[in-house]
Parts: C-alpha cells; structure tokens; sequence
C-alpha cells in the first residue's frame, strides 16, 4: 500500500495547472475524496506532518467548516521520528553550502540597492516625509523582491517543508508538492516525488 505524503502549497498553487481543483476548497474536497477511496480500496494512505497540517489551517479564518474537518478526518496526521531517519551527509554540505551562497547573493542585493537609493537623493537638499517614502518606497519593494527571490526561491524555509520530505523518507512514502525548493532538496535526500497533476491522473485511474 503506498503512501503519500503531501505539501501545504499543492492546496493554494492554482498555477502550477495541478488538476486537483480551481480553487482551494475544491481542491481540499477533491483529496478528501480521494484519501476514502485510497482507505477503502486499501490501495494507500495520505499524510500530512504537524507543522504542514498547522500551516494549512492557518489559511483559514474558520477552521471549523465541514469540508475542513472531513478533509483532516481522511488523512494521517503524523510527526516524523527525525531522530530515527538517516539523512545523507551530503545533504548537510549542500545545505550548508546553499545557505552560504544565498547569504552571499543577499548582501550583494543590499549594497546594490543601497547605492540605488543613494543615488535618488543625489543633489536634493531636503524632501518632506511623504516625498522622501514616496522616493525611498519603489527601492524597498525592489530590494525585498530581489532579496526574497535570492535567499528563498529553490530553498527549504521552514521546518513544514523539511517535515514533509523527512517523513517521507521514514515511510518510504511519495512526496506530493509543487514547490520547487522542496521539490530539489527532496531529490538530495534521496525521497521518492511525483508532480501534484500525475497524481492526480495516477489517483483517477487506479480508484475507477
């Protein structure tokens, strides 16, 4: 019986053309459905770890709809025992690693956008405060753009993301995401993935 273990993005990524759904209670329904059948047919088990389970609430303002508590009654909610799981040692120089280089890249970023913002006020003697945040305001939307995508985009930032893949690899499980980041170093830590679209067409197909 397989098991699959699923990332929050799959519920709110309505871009990545997933097929689970056009919006995300719909998509919710829709994996709800599926987890019975898998259950039924005793052909699989979907789960979520604690942290990811936090994070997809945290979604909602009312967590107490029926599509939400049918949703969490059909899956597992388990932690995975992370002092049991072997991780790669390369992992830990990759990740180590990958931070260095995206701190790196990081404070490159500032110092260009710094000397950005230097640059506006060149000659200009005083500005009031709403000139000067008018001024400064396009070099901080640049700069947190830039930033984000940088020290972010590709990587692991937060422990619902690294949950998932150590969980995965305890229960020799399928992670199911479709955040690019989780999707790499899963790879790393030698997880077995499928794309949240394939999935789905795998699920419709084995539960006809």
């Amino acid at each position: 019986m397989e098991k699959y273990i699923l990332d929050t993005n799959i519920f709110f990524n309505m871009e990545e053309g997933t097929d689970l759904g056009g919006k995300t209670e719909e998509v919710v329904k829709n994996i709800s459905l599926l987890a019975k059948k898998l259950k039924v047919q005793k052909k699989g088990e979907i789960f979520m770890p604690p942290r990811a389970t936090d994070e997809f609430l945290s979604f909602f303002e009312d967590k107490n709809q029926s599509f939400i508590k049918e949703f969490l009654a059909s899956i597992t909610i388990k932690s995975p025992a992370v002092d049991e799981v072997e991780i790669p040692n390369q992992a830990f120089h990759l990740l180590v690693e990958d931070v260095r280089q995206r701190n790196l890249r990081g404070l490159n970023i500032a110092e260009e956008e710094i000397a950005n913002a230097g640059k506006l006020f060149i000659g200009k003697d005083t500005l009031s405060q709403k000139d000067f945040q008018i001024q400064i305001g396009s070099v901080v939307k640049k700069f947190r753009e830039r930033y984000r995508n940088a020290t972010r985009t590709g990587f692991l930032d937060s422990l619902a993301d690294l949950d998932c893949i150590v969980l995965a690899k305890e229960q020799d499980g399928v992670l199911i995401s479709t955040d690019e980041g989780v999707l790499k170093w899963a790879r790393i830590f030698g997880v077995k993935e499928m794309p949240a679209a394939a999935w789905k067409k795998q699920m419709s197909e084995a539960l006809r």
